[in-house]
């Protein structure tokens, strides 16, 4: 394993928040080919944050940048796991480890929710969301028989950012914050 690759995104997605601001836009069209990056390669993300849990998927803190403008997460889903339909309210970037997702998106109406569709999430693939591109969603792992694995970028320290999950039914929001699974984060400054 070379954690030499979550060093390297972690520098360069830090670059492009300097240069970016709080322009979500600009992150999120920069930082795809960044985490297009760490992604086309299996061979960093440290062990512990690999483990699925019998009954829920896990989200694992990797790093969060100093000043929050970006965090990034690696979510380990257990066959047949899913989460609530939720929203982030902030720009996310989410790349297809190992495994596959299945998405399912909504927009909100007059009276709930109405779905705007499914899509699937392959290795290497990366999706985005955000209030400006769609914001509400539901992900389960896809594959039925072993835990999938993808990296999140989102633009905020996302475990502590109040977000919302939503009724099915009635598209009554409820707010939460997810916190992480991590009881601590890996070094990228080791000599891996």
């Amino acid at each position: 394993m070379t954690i030499r690759r979550l060093k390297d995104s972690v520098q360069d997605f830090t670059r492009l928040a300097d240069r970016s601001g709080t322009d979500p836009e600009a992150m999120i069209q920069g930082g795809r080919e960044i985490l297009g990056r760490l992604i086309a390669q299996d061979d960093w993300l440290p062990d512990f944050a690999t483990v699925p849990h019998e009954q829920y998927y896990r989200q694992y803190l990797l790093h969060c940048d100093p000043l929050e403008r970006f965090s990034i997460v690696s979510f380990v889903w257990g066959p047949g796991q899913k989460t609530p339909i939720h929203d982030h309210t902030v720009w996310g970037l989410v790349g297809m480890l190992r495994g596959e997702e299945r998405s399912r998106r909504f927009e909100r109406n007059g009276t709930g929710l109405t779905e705007a569709g499914i899509e699937r999430l392959r290795p290497g693939e990366i999706d985005v969301v955000s209030p400006t591109h769609g914001d509400i969603h539901q992900v389960a792992n896809a594959i039925e028989d072993r835990p999938s694995i993808s990296i999140h970028v989102y633009g905020a320290n996302i475990g502590q950012v109040s977000r919302n999950v939503y009724d099915a039914e009635t598209g009554q929001a409820k707010p939460f914050v997810s916190g992480y699974n991590s009881e601590f984060v890996p070094n990228i400054w080791s000599m891996q």
